[in-house]
Order: structure tokens, then C-alpha cells, then sequence
């Protein structure tokens, strides 16, 4: 196999409804995850690791937060004469009035970049996606059955397939077969094998059916690229990956996949997985070691570097800089960047994002101690509570409220502020 003929395409632009307010200023690849790193790293760590060095990252949604974590593409040893990550906007022209409109879309409007290069296969992948891969191993499955398009698919419950795009493939062997049938988001899915939108694709076929979407309504691999090649008879092979798989596309999915992080086994190891990050954004390389007050407490949680811990923190995970005081309690939560926490502050299930202070006396989240089963409550950036708020659960705070856009005295439950 010519590794260095293989080109990657990471989907890494759009936002999406669900996500709310974490990504008003963010694609959903580069929410904050883990701890320290961003969705997308999963997806640029596997390529690292898979040997494959020149790297595209298509985006078009509020790109800057993206872009500057990207950097230079050091983190991920792709830099050099023969590698390395472009970052590839959306643009208009005299024969492309068009922003990216849709996932096939961005592709199509880098064709130049693919015939630049002119790669072997093209690999396009999804980049909000938590899981660990050898790409390899998929691509040396493609050039073994000889396939125009071969796809990965996970298994998911059947009480959640109508979500994904889902296909019948052949028993044909351990690694996959040929995809009998493929439906986008059915209504009632007889399937149970979910695209994890990764996709190997000979080049000049990509380039054909491509082409041909341009005559279509919508402009997305699952919706539209796949169904086309079905019926046109291309040979379709389904990959299969059995490995852990986590989606972020709402809330309760992103605070659940970040929840598998914690206990004695966790489901993700970022550390087993060698996932890498940029450690300059956010100046994360020069934190101050964690410091633990003589009356802070941790159990089960996540903390890293630059923060401050006086107070009680359980089952969360808690990011670089955030100073929990003396007196406050953080249960099953999510603390982003450089949050405050004074004294006597009660936060359960909350994801909180990047510079929020809240003021003595702030009750958030639900009063349930555990809080199974109850809607997380979401603070978007720049927030300072007032003293003495009480927010409850499943209630989404825009970012960077005004003083006289807070009520007297409490947020109801499942409520938004704006």
C-alpha cells in the first residue's frame, strides 16, 4: 500500500441544532472534549496513527475556533514535505456561486485540490466522531475487494437506528461485505448497521458520481452518493468496526460519551488511544500543575492542569483553568475553560462552557443527587450568574448575557435564556 497516496477529507465545518449553544461560536468538531481536546483530535489522531500524512479539513461554520486549533498541524507530526493538514474554506467564483451545501458539496468544490494531489483513494471522514481506528486496515479491506466505495458501519440498537444511515451487508466475512441495501435515516429501519460516514473511495469514481449530484436537490453522502451508486450498480462494500463508537450530536449524547471517560474502567482511554491535541491553544502546555486546597475533595472525576480545587468535585470532568472555591460542589457535570466557581455553588448535570463565573450562592442543574435520567442543563460562554440564582435542569443559557437579561431570582426548569 502507497500511503502517502492516500488522501484524507475530514467533514469538520457544520454545527448542528442540537448542540445549542456550544456551538454559537464553534463547529461541532472543535467542542471542547475530554478534558483538554477538541472532537475533531479523535478523527486527526487516528489518521496520525493510521500513517496518513496529507490531511484535508473542509469548513465552513464560524471556522476561526477551528483554525486556530488546527495551528499548524505540528500536534499531529503533520508538517513536513510530503504532509501535512489544509484547511479548505468554502468559496465563490464565476462558476461556483454556491457556499458548501451539503457534505458531497464540499467535496465537489475540491476536486482541484484531489487532482492536485492525485491520490490512490480518497478517504472522507466524519470529524465528530469519539472512537479509536486503524484506517489501515479499512483501506487494505477496499483494495481487497477490489471496491468503488466501501463504508464503515457500527452496530447500534434497533431503537435508535432511524437516526443513522443504515445498510444490509452480506455475511461475507469477519471484516464485511457487499452492501445489499442502504436507507438514510428510515422511518422504520429493519437494520441495524449505522454509517459512522467514513468512506473509502476510488478517485475517479468519487469524481463521477460527484459530478452527477450536481444535478440533485440535496448534496450528502448518505442522502444522496450512496443510494446513486446502489442503484447504479458500483460494487459497495460495508466495513465492519466493533470497537467503541460515541456521538455528539445532542447534548444528552455529548454529556453521556463524556461520561464514559470516568469509573476504575472506562470506555475511552484517551491516553491508551494516543489521542493528541494542540497544547498551545489555550495556552494549555504552560498550566500550572492541578492544585488540591486542604479542603477540596475529588472522586471520580477528570481534572487537568491550571486548576484550582477548594471545593468538591464528583463523577465530572473539569478543563484547564477553572477555579472551584472553597464550600462549592460540582456533581456529574462538564467544566470548560476557565470557569470561576465561588463559594457555595451546587452545579449537577451541567455542561458549562468557556469563562463563565458564577457567584456565590448559584444552585444549577438538578437537585437530584444522581441525577439519572434528568435533562442537562447548558451554560453557554462569557456568563456571570448573579449571586444567589437558581437555574434548573434541561435549561440552555445563551452565551454572554447581559446583567438586566437575568430574572430576580431563578431560571425554571427545561427554560432558555436569551
Amino acid at each position: 500500500m502507497n500511503r502517502p497516496s492516500i488522501l484524507a477529507m475530514v467533514l469538520a465545518g457544520g454545527r448542528v441544532d442540537e448542540l445549542g449553544v456550544l456551538t454559537h461560536y464553534r463547529p461541532k468538531s472543535a467542542v471542547p472534549f475530554g478534558g483538554y481536546a477538541r472532537v475533531i483530535d479523535f478523527a486527526l489522531s487516528n489518521l496520525l496513527h493510521s500513517g496518513i500524512e496529507r490531511v484535508a479539513i473542509l469548513s465552513q461554520y464560524r471556522s476561526y475556533s477551528l483554525i486556530n486549533h488546527i495551528g499548524t498541524g505540528a500536534a499531529w507530526d503533520m508538517t513536513g514535505r510530503s504532509r501535512g493538514i489544509s484547511i479548505l474554506p468554502p468559496f465563490k467564483d464565476y462558476s461556483n456561486p454556491h457556499w458548501y451545501r451539503g457534505s458531497a458539496d464540499s467535496v465537489f468544490q475540491n476536486l482541484d485540490f484531489i487532482r492536485h494531489y492525485n491520490p490512490s483513494l480518497v478517504l472522507i471522514l466524519s470529524g465528530d466522531h469519539i472512537y479509536q481506528m486503524d484506517y489501515s486496515r479499512m483501506i487494505r479491506y477496499h483494495y481487497d475487494q477490489d471496491a468503488d466505495l466501501t463504508a464503515a458501519f457500527v452496530k447500534v440498537p434497533i431503537g435508535s437506528a432511524s437516526r443513522f444511515g443504515v445498510a444490509e451487508i452480506a455475511d461475507d466475512s469477519p471484516y464485511g461485505g457487499r452492501v445489499l441495501s442502504y436507507d438514510e435515516k428510515p422511518d422504520n429501519p429493519k437494520h441495524t448497521n449505522a454509517s459512522l460516514t467514513l468512506f473509502c473511495f476510488k478517485p475517479s469514481v468519487l469524481v463521477d458520481v460527484l459530478k452527477q449530484n450536481q444535478h440533485a436537490e440535496s448534496y450528502e453522502f448518505g442522502r444522496d452518493i450512496i443510494p446513486l451508486m446502489m442503484q447504479q450498480n458500483y460494487k459497495v462494500y460495508g466495513y465492519n468496526f466493533k470497537g467503541y463508537w460515541g456521538y455528539t450530536k445532542t447534548i444528552d449524547e455529548y454529556w453521556q460519551t463524556s461520561m464514559d471517560l470516568l469509573g476504575p474502567e472506562p470506555k475511552i482511554n484517551m491516553e491508551a488511544w494516543g489521542i493528541r491535541t494542540n497544547l498551545h491553544h489555550r495556552d494549555i502546555a504552560n498550566r500550572q500543575p492541578v492544585k488540591i486546597g486542604s479542603r477540596g475533595k475529588l472522586s471520580n472525576s477528570l481534572v487537568y492542569d491550571g486548576s484550582v480545587i477548594e471545593g468538591t468535585v464528583r463523577n465530572s470532568i473539569v478543563f484547564p483553568g477553572v477555579h472551584v472555591r472553597s464550600g462549592a460542589e460540582i456533581n456529574n457535570s462538564i467544566i470548560f475553560f476557565d470557569n470561576i466557581v465561588h463559594e457555595g455553588v451546587r452545579m449537577n448535570r451541567v455542561v458549562s462552557d468557556v469563562d463563565t463565573v458564577y457567584n456565590r450562592g448559584v444552585v444549577i442543574g438538578t437537585p437530584d443527587e444522581d441525577g439519572v435520567g434528568s435533562p442537562v442543563t447548558v451554560m453557554g460562554s462569557r456568563n456571570i450568574v448573579p449571586a444567589g440564582m437558581a437555574i434548573g435542569s434541561g435549561c440552555v443559557i445563551a452565551p454572554g448575557l447581559p446583567a438586566a437579561s437575568w430574572p430576580e431570582q431563578h431560571v425554571q426548569d427545561g427554560e432558555t435564556l436569551q
